[in-house]
Parts: C-alpha cells; structure tokens; sequence
C-alpha cells in the first residue's frame, strides 16, 4: 500500500495560491503524496475564496461537486476565506464537508487531517480562530507559488486599511509582515530554482515593514532582493495602495531595470465623495502628481488599477467623472467591477441601492473607453523590441509575457515560431490587439 495522497483545488487570487502550497508543503513533509486527480486523494482541499458574493459562490458549487464524489473514506476540507468568514454555514450549504479550516490557521491542516481520521468522528472539524493575526512563516515551509519561470512571493498578509467594501480585514486579520530574512532567503531560493520572475504579493505590499518599525520598508526590501537574488531577472510589484508610494519606492524602481516599471495600484474610484463614503484616500490631486512623477522617472511604466462601479450613493455625475479620469490618465490596464453587497462590512447601512443593469451598463462604458486607450497604448509599442518571458508553445506559435504583463491578469505576447519554455528571448513587436501584442524572435538587443 503507497503512502496515502492528497490534492487541493486553490480559488481566488495569487493570495490563495501561495497558502494553498504551503499546505500542501505541510502535507508531503507528513508522508503525504501530492496527485492531479481527486478522484485519487484521500484527502482534498478546497481553499476557498470569500472576498466578493460570486467568488462565495464559486467556492460552495466547487464543494458541493466534489462533495457528490467522494469516495467512501475520502476526506473534504474547506480552507481559506470563504471558511474563515462563515464557518459552519459552509458546511450547511456544502453537505458532506468534513473539515473547515480558516485563513489564520493553515498551518493546523495535518492536524485537521488528523483529528478527521480518529475513530469515533461524527461531526465536522473545525479550526476557525475568530481574532488575532494571519500566521506568516514556519521553518522549511515556502511563502512561494511557482508557476513555471515566473512565482509568487509574499511578503505580508492581513490588512489594516479601513475600506468599506472591502471584508478582507475580517477574514484576515490586521497586516502583519514576513521577516526580512525569510523573504531575502526565499527569493535566493527561487532564483537557484531557475525562476525568471518573482512577483511580490501582500493584501497591500506598499505597508511592508510598518510591523516590523521599518520606515519605507517595500523600498528598503526591494533594494536587498537585488543583491539576495541576483539569477532573477524581474522583480514585479502587486497590490500597492494609493498615499504609500512614495518618492523613495520610485527613485529605487527606476534607478534598478530587474524592478519592473510596473505598479499594480487598485483606486476604486474617482470622484472625492464616492471615495470618501468608501473610505478610501479621496486626495485625487495626490493620484496625479504621484503618476506624474512615476512617469518622469519611469518613462515606460505600465501602470494597472481596478475601479468599483455602482458603489452605494454613486450618481451619474459621480460615474462620469470616473468615466473622465479613466480618459485622462491613460492607464495600461484597469480592471473594473460591480459593487457587491458584502455583510458585516462597514459598507452594510448603505444597502446596494444602484440597480444592477445600471452597474452593468457603466461597467460597460468604463471597460468600452479602457479598451480603446489600452489598444492605442499597444500601437506605440510596434516596431519595438521588448524581452518577453516565454510560458508556453504550440502550433508553430510562443507565448509569453512582456514587462507590462502580469500572469493571469493582463495580456500575452504572441510570438512567432517556437521559443523555449522559461527563455527570455527579445521579441520584435510586429502587431496590437486590445490587450495582446504579436511578433517574432529577433537577434537584436532587447
């Protein structure tokens, strides 16, 4: 009989990724077997995703599904957000959950798995601390996520920022920041593994370090990366948050090319009073001289945000002067998405009283007008030869990913011929598209 195996079904954001390996971590260095087939597991992990109502949904379809599979003997966990949220809701709604396990305690998984195979067991197991901080680091287990060439690498958890939409500081807990040295050893680690690009990722990365008494800690962090890891070409920041970029995070990316002039910074909205209902920093005149600056110093930056539509109070004047900002600032990539009514939030007494088609309708607009501005941004680089990161080959064709393209979430590069997997090869951009760009391998200089 082989020693027994386990598979985890990780939803939601990169966030997610990294803890659900981490568990899986745990597991192998308990004699567990990781396998591709849940059919096969004795034990399988869902780590959820709670943070909006379709992301809730997800989660409890995905459990619900593997719930009407298991096997006789076959253990189900439910993990991560939606778990820490709602507890034994989950296992109401999603019969045949054996175990839930919330986001501040990953750690207790083989625990859990333990307590689930005692005899005697009638009910479910449940490890759900209601209060204190998100748990960071154990010896010789990875805050890492690889995907190919490329991985993600936290740097803290948890938030203190006061959002009003936003639940995440319920389920995660204030931030709390990784050692200096446990972040610095683990991205040598990644390079020794041939990892090409490292992508930092935190609820917020710009806090880094306000835990530890470290003044400008993203910047000071990233200056060490440098020196830790120098085998890894791209350093790429995710999740800034607006007020906390400051001019010596600029002066450190642009003064360092493996600091990818590229910024992730979500502003949720445009007009003073929306933000200002969603607790949120309402300073545009700061959101202008900030990019201002970014953009003198880094005169390729790529800049990402994500915008909410249909916030409670938001009027059609509100809207366009989003709908104007978005004109006027030209950003590179912009996600955006509808309010979703999330209980227990600060945002709870305001209701949801914008009617959906109409936060469908300006959804719609708003991603209308990105698209044009995102298709104009993708002409200029033709005729450019950009290093592109390749992932992936077939059908005579490569793809990869430039500077301006973080995994999952923005564009591809689509490369004529086939290049190797995990290469960084210069690519002359031959052709645009709203949010791809094309071209072919070339000998010259990227």
């Amino acid at each position: 009989m082989g020693k027994p195996r386990f598979h985890v079904v990780s939803l939601g954001c990169a966030k997610n990724t990294v803890d659900s390996e981490s568990m899986a971590a745990l597991l192998q260095s308990s004699g567990y077997g990781a396998t591709d087939d849940p059919q096969r597991a004795d034990v399988v992990i869902v780590n959820t995703c709670g943070f909006i109502g379709p992301a809730k949904e997800e989660s409890l379809r995905v459990l619900r599904e593997l719930a009407e599979v298991k096997r006789p003997g076959q253990l189900l966990l439910a993990a991560g957000c939606l778990t820490q949220r709602y507890g034994a809701e989950v296992v109401a709604q999603a019969p045949g959950v054996d175990g839930v396990l919330g986001t501040r305690r990953w750690a207790d998984v083989v625990e859990v798995v333990r307590e689930l195979r005692r005899e005697g067991r009638t009910a479910p197991v449940y490890h759900l601390p209601e209060a204190g901080p998100v748990m960071m680091d154990l010896p010789g287990i990875p805050r890492r996520a690889v995907q190919g060439a490329s991985a993600y690498l936290k740097i803290a958890d948890g938030c203190r920022r006061p959002c009003a939409f936003c639940a995440i500081p319920l389920i995660k807990g204030t931030a709390v920041s990784r050692a200096p040295a446990a972040i610095l050893d683990e991205a040598a680690a990644l390079g020794r593994l041939g990892v090409r690009e490292i992508n930092l990722i935190a609820q917020d990365t710009t806090d880094y370090g306000w835990d530890l008494g470290i003044k400008d800690g993203l910047a000071t962090l990233l200056t060490d990366l440098l020196q830790a890891a120098p085998a890894v070409d791209w350093f790429r920041i995710l999740y800034a948050y607006p007020g906390y970029v400051t001019p010596h995070l600029i002066e450190t990316m642009a003064a360092n090319p493996r600091l990818l002039p590229y910024l992730d910074m979500p502003l949720q909205h445009a007009h003073p009073d929306t933000l200002r209902r969603m607790r949120r920093p309402a300073n545009i005149d700061w959101v202008h001289r900030t990019i201002e600056s970014m953009r003198q110093a880094m005169p390729d930056l790529a800049l990402r945000t994500t915008f909410i539509v249909g916030y409670p109070g938001e009027s059609e004047a509100e809207f366009e002067t989003l709908l104007g900002f978005v004109n006027e600032m030209r950003f590179d990539r912009v996600g955006v998405f509808t309010f979703s009514f999330e209980p227990g939030t600060t945002s709870e007494p305001l209701g949801d009283p914008v009617p959906a088609d109409v936060k469908e309708e300006r959804r719609g607009r708003l991603m209308a007008a990105q698209q044009a501005i995102s298709l104009r941004k993708n002409q200029a680089f033709v005729g450019r030869t950009l290093p592109v990161l390749i992932e992936g080959q077939g059908d005579g064709l490569s793809l990869g990913r430039s500077y301006r393209d973080a995994p999952e979430i923005d564009g591809m590069v689509v490369v004529k011929g086939a290049a190797p997997v995990g290469a960084m090869v210069p690519v002359l951009i031959t052709g645009a598209l709203e949010y791809d760009l094309s071209g072919r391998v070339t000998s010259q200089g990227a």
